[in-house]
């Protein structure tokens, strides 16, 4: 049997569709997908000035998209949770608590990540300004 890839095709590129509408919606809703977003663009913005290398991108890279997954997912599970169980439940809560977890366990990530990319830059930068 022979699929059809024109369908095929099509299905594909309406999967980066759906998909970038589900990033914009929890950006839209979610104020914490804005200001994880917001302080993505400082960083990158940081690391562009600093000129760090490709490493440190990496590394600082890695961390914005483990945080912005984290939250993207934490958006679908609440979202879930509160259309299967709208009233309060111990288990429904104990869902959401650990996906805001996972959250903020990403986000600690980050911020180490980020004090560990940028230390010795800002620390040079700030001994020429002394000097």
């Amino acid at each position: 049997m022979v699929k059809n890839t024109a369908v095929g095709r099509k299905k594909f590129w309406h999967s980066f569709r759906f998909a970038a509408q589900g990033i914009a919606a929890a950006f839209k809703s979610e104020l914490n997908m804005k200001v994880h977003c917001g302080l993505a663009v400082i960083v990158i913005i940081a690391a562009a000035v600093f000129r760090l290398p490709p490493g440190s991108w990496m590394l600082l890279l890695l961390a914005i998209t483990l945080v912005l997954a984290a939250e993207l997912l934490n958006t679908a599970i609440e979202a879930t949770i509160d259309l299967v169980s709208p009233e309060i439940h111990p288990l429904a809560k104990k869902a959401k608590d650990t996906a805001a977890g996972a959250v903020l366990l990403s986000a600690v990530f980050a911020v180490i990540t980020g004090i560990y990319v940028f230390y010795h830059p800002v620390i040079d930068w700030i001994a020429v300004l002394m000097s």
